[in-house]
């Protein structure tokens, strides 16, 4: 829940007023975030329940204010800008405002068990942890605490005491301190672990049998390779890489920016040393990266029974990774060409062919190309025109199957000759004259 920072305005009477209103803990309605003076401008209605730590000066017949909302307790809602309430720390270690530091130090360690990204994969899981190393920092600290207790986060953001985007320290870097190596994943650890490499593409293109029966190809693949000069460390030999003096080894800095709407904090990756926390004098080979461009030739073996669209994966043979991490694969993508009589639909072949019209009444034997071959094809007497003829298993094997193959259908096409020899009509004629049925017979 929010309140938003409206257009209707206050005198100085309603701000005398305000002084008088209850604190957040005994009123029902939010607080809002702190504020502090920077231009001129007039209360405005809401801004009210809450403000007990506030200070309006009577003297005064205008007032100025900045929200200073973290990166995510102010958002654009229904054209108007949304200021959310500070962090109750309290609350987020589940302790009271009298808890000691014992107490303090118990529910930490109880709720960083609990919520560390590593142990719980529950989406909010990682916001949470940061939360509750947050709210420790600042309660584990006699001075930062009365800070917050008085003046609430935004107090600690002007004392420059820091609290989430105004510079806490790494969570992570904290559950070290308790847990030893639990997890692993403290600031510097993190950006400087092993990474793997991206994947590579392929595309090859094969003739139709042997995308048929597979065949073994040698490819040259240009591929990222780790530097030999570096050992893939990215650093120049014989040097140290140095903690990032921008960043302080975090990999991030904070920006303030000055809005109309208040001031903004953004966390983003230092542009010094590109998030990794480290400088180091760069390799001349690889020029930082750790990696160089490569060619390599690879043998493949190609399954029968592939087509265009299948995909094969080659493990580790695609970019080698950063920091030492394994290498991506490649993926070799397959196109066939066509062939001009043989037609393939999965694992089944298409093909037609011509027979005389004294073949299709009398049947004869024809040859029919094949995946394997012209195969002789025995065409039965009275074969009609576009009558399609089974050669079972004369068909494209099965991927992963090679033992089972498809089938080939066979399309008859019967050619009527357009002219005629006078023997051959004469002949035709007399065919005619026997096949008229006889009076009183039917056919």
């Amino acid at each position: 829940m929010a309140i938003s920072v409206g257009a209707a305005t206050r005198n100085l009477a309603n701000v005398q007023q305000l002084q008088r209103m209850p604190s957040p803990s005994s009123c029902n309605s939010l607080s809002v975030h702190r504020v502090f003076c920077a231009q001129p401008c007039r209360i405005v209605h809401g801004l009210v329940c809450g403000y007990s730590s506030s200070t309006f000066f009577a003297s005064e017949t205008s007032f100025s204010f900045v929200a200073r909302p973290t990166r995510k307790n102010h958002q654009l809602r229904n054209g108007s800008f949304v200021v959310r309430a500070d962090a109750d720390y309290y609350a987020t270690l589940g302790v009271g405002k009298n808890a000691d530091k014992s107490e303090i130090k118990s529910a930490y360690r109880k709720l960083a068990r609990q919520y560390h990204p590593d142990v719980n994969k529950e989406p909010g899981a990682e916001q949470k942890f940061k939360d509750i190393s947050n709210a420790y920092e600042v309660l584990s600290d006699d001075e930062k605490r009365s800070i917050y207790d008085r003046f609430g986060e935004a107090g600690l953001k002007g004392a420059g005491g820091a609290g989430g985007a105004a510079g806490f320290n790494n969570p992570f870097d904290l559950f070290e301190t308790f847990f030893g190596g639990m997890g692993g994943r403290s600031s510097g650890q993190a950006r400087n672990r092993p990474v793997q490499g991206d994947d590579e593409r392929y595309d090859l293109l094969l003739d139709f049998k042997e995308a048929v029966f597979g065949v073994e190809k040698d490819i040259d693949v240009t591929r990222l390779e780790s530097c030999s000069t570096c050992s893939g460390s990215g650093a120049k030999p014989g040097t140290t890489p140095t903690t990032c003096s921008t960043c302080g080894g975090q990999g991030q800095v904070m920006t303030t920016a000055q809005t109309p709407l208040g001031m903004f904090q953004q966390v983003s990756t230092c542009p010094t040393c590109k998030g990794s926390g480290e400088m180091s004098t760069p390799c001349s080979t690889c020029s930082g990266d750790g990696r160089v461009r490569k060619s390599k030739r690879i043998s493949l073996k190609v399954p029968a029974g592939v087509d265009s669209g299948s995909r094969l994966r080659v493990r580790s043979e695609g970019n080698a990774g950063r920091k030492g991490g394994p290498p991506g694969d490649l993926y070799v993508f397959i196109n066939v060409k066509s062939d001009p009589e043989l037609k393939r639909d999965g694992n089944n072949i298409y093909v037609s062919v011509k027979i005389s019209y004294i073949g299709a009444i009398l049947g004869t034997t024809v040859k029919v190309p094949t995946v394997d071959g012209f195969v002789d094809l025995k065409i039965p007497a009275g074969t009609q025109p576009g009558s399609t003829l089974v050669m079972a298993k004369r068909g494209v094997p099965l991927l992963g199957k090679s033992n089972l193959r498809g089938d080939e259908l066979v399309k008859v096409q019967v050619e009527i000759p357009k002219k005629l020899s006078s023997e051959e009509r004469k002949l035709i004629e007399e065919l005619a004259e026997v096949s008229k049925p006889k009076a009183g017979s039917s056919r």
